[in-house]
């Protein structure tokens, strides 16, 4: 069963920004990376700082308290001290909207 909860307008999202969305269970940051969209757990796996505030470098988010990287396309912890993987979730664009699947989530491997 799928849970698709609109984030933004396609048209109100610019490249390099993110938009947070939360859920009952988890806050799930968004990030559009010129055009591509991709939607991670909002807390680092290290020491649950917001990765919506930290800095893009790429297809990766850098935590700002501790600067892990984490692979916004997997979510897997890409440097130390985070080594822990964070979950992911599936986008898509419906009716000019970008949604987001907060049930269907993923761990890498």
């Amino acid at each position: 069963m799928s849970n698709w909860m609109d984030v933004v307008a396609i048209d109100d999202f610019r490249s390099g920004t993110c938009r947070v969305v939360k859920t009952d269970e988890v806050e799930i940051a968004v990030f559009n990376i010129d055009g591509r969209y991709y939607a991670i757990d909002n807390l680092c796996s290290h020491e649950e700082a917001e990765l919506s505030t930290g800095k893009l470098e790429r297809d990766e988010i850098i935590c700002p308290l501790h600067g892990a990287h984490f692979s916004l396309v997997t979510g897997e912890a890409l440097t130390a001290p985070a080594y822990e993987n964070i979950r992911t979730y599936p986008v898509r664009i419906n009716n000019g909207w970008l949604e987001v699947d907060s049930e269907l989530q993923w761990d890498v491997a």
